[in-house]
């Protein structure tokens, strides 16, 4: 090999260990910045490993248990009641301002309209029961009349929907 190729590789070694060196400081670099950064939590897998987690059931002994038992069924009967319709008033013009004047206002699909003694006539004649049981099981009626079950929310009570249907028909009265 002649001085020039010496040279040269000599040169060509240190170039390529130089930028070795460079890349790893980089990746170092890079590293230290990443461990430093907060990582993304998702806010709802906390909560979902927990429901995952979670046991099945529990078991109650003595007057702890028993206190813990009725503190586990008030917590039970207060999501149930949540998930009734209108916090579960039997208040018909409550219900009715919610639920039922979008078509007994307008009349649609041939809904008798709040106070047309006409159209709630013949209707109520029939009885409050069979009233009763066409809003609550839903009505075709022959004359193209229609009447979603519950008025189309199932969260609604029969007696909520009785107490509907009771406030209306004395509207028409």
């Amino acid at each position: 090999m002649s001085k020039s190729d010496q040279s040269f590789m000599r040169s060509f070694s240190l170039l390529i260990a130089g930028l070795a060196v460079l890349t790893l400081v980089l990746i170092g670099l890079a590293w230290s910045i990443y461990n430093r950064e907060p990582k993304e939590v998702d806010p709802s897998a906390q909560a979902k490993v927990a429901a995952r987690i979670a046991p099945n059931g529990a078991v109650y002994a003595g007057n702890t248990g028993r206190a813990a038992m009725l503190a586990a069924q008030e917590a039970a009967a207060k999501a149930a009641a949540s998930q009734v319709a209108y916090g579960g008033t039997k208040d018909g013009k409550t219900i009715y301002d919610n639920l039922c004047h979008s078509c007994h206002t307008a009349g649609v699909a041939g809904a008798p309209k709040l106070g047309d003694k006409a159209a709630w006539g013949p209707r109520i004649a029939q009885g409050l029961e069979t009233l009763v049981k066409h809003a609550i099981e839903g009505y075709h009626g022959p004359d193209g009349n229609f009447m979603p079950a519950k008025g189309g929310n199932p969260a609604l009570t029969d007696e909520q929907v009785k107490a509907a249907v009771t406030w209306l028909t004395q509207q028409a009265k």
